[in-house]
Formats: structure tokens, C-alpha cells, sequence
């Protein structure tokens, strides 16, 4: 069966596996969950990842991130632009997430970066996701 929205599935593992209390998740990788996992790594939501090669796409391996009171770390995840209806916002529309406690992503041409980013670099793109 194919998959017709690779990255709402990538963020449904992560809530599935953050309600379960898991450390951490397997996600089938992709350049582009690659780059949202290297961004989340950079803000510090995850702990670590590491790519395990299986011979084909690959895995991504995710170390989620707890507070000492065994909280998440990530709150929420939501999936903004799909498959069926793209959102894109120019650089002046670039939103701003739970009163810029949380990140949008956005895939731009200067590539996958966070709303922040896209503000300074004065881009604006397709805004994949919100993550707070």
C-alpha cells in the first residue's frame, strides 16, 4: 500500500510514541524527514537521532526528549500543508506558533528551515508543519 502523506505519518509516530511514553521511534527516513528531524534536534525537542542504513530508504532512530518529571518535551505537532491542499505564505505572512513558543517548518528554495530563518533570510515557502 503506498503512503500518500509521508511526513503526517512521520508526525503521527512521534505523537503515537509520545502518548505511549516511549524513549524512542522508528520512522522510515527521507531527505525531507531527515532535515524536519535535523531541525528538531537543532531547537532541542529531541534528545538525538541516528540514520540506520537497511538496504533501502533507511530508518530514522528517534531519542524523544522528556523533563525531569517525565513530561514531553513536545507538546504538539500538527500537520498544516498536505497533499490535497498546499498552504504557502510569502515572507511577510510567515505565522508565528503558540506566541513563538513552538516552530513552523517551511520547505523553501533555500531548503527545509524553520519560520524564524525564513523571517531573516526574507523567503517565504510551503509551511510543512507546527511544532510546539
Amino acid at each position: 500500500m503506498t503512503m500518500t502523506d509521508p511526513i503526517a505519518d512521520y508526525l503521527t509516530r512521534i505523537r503515537n510514541a509520545l502518548h505511549a511514553r516511549k524513549s524512542l521511534v522508528d520512522i522510515p527516513a527521507s531527505k525531507v524527514k531527515k532535515e524536519i528531524t535535523r531541525i528538531l534536534k537543532r531547537q532541542r525537542f529531541i534528545e538525538d537521532y541516528i540514520i540506520i542504513d537497511d538496504g533501502k530508504s533507511g530508518l530514522i532512530r528517534i531519542l524523544l526528549k522528556y523533563t525531569p518529571q517525565g513530561k514531553s518535551v513536545i507538546e504538539g505537532l500538527k500537520r498544516i500543508s498536505r497533499p490535497g491542499l498546499r498552504n504557502y505564505v510569502g515572507k511577510g505572512e510567515i505565522p508565528r506558533v503558540q506566541n513563538n513558543i513552538g516552530l513552523a517548518i517551511i520547505t523553501t528554495s533555500k531548503g527545509i528551515i524553520t519560520g524564524t530563518r525564513a523571517k531573516k533570510l526574507g523567503v517565504g515557502g510551503e509551511v510543512l508543519c507546527y511544532i510546539w
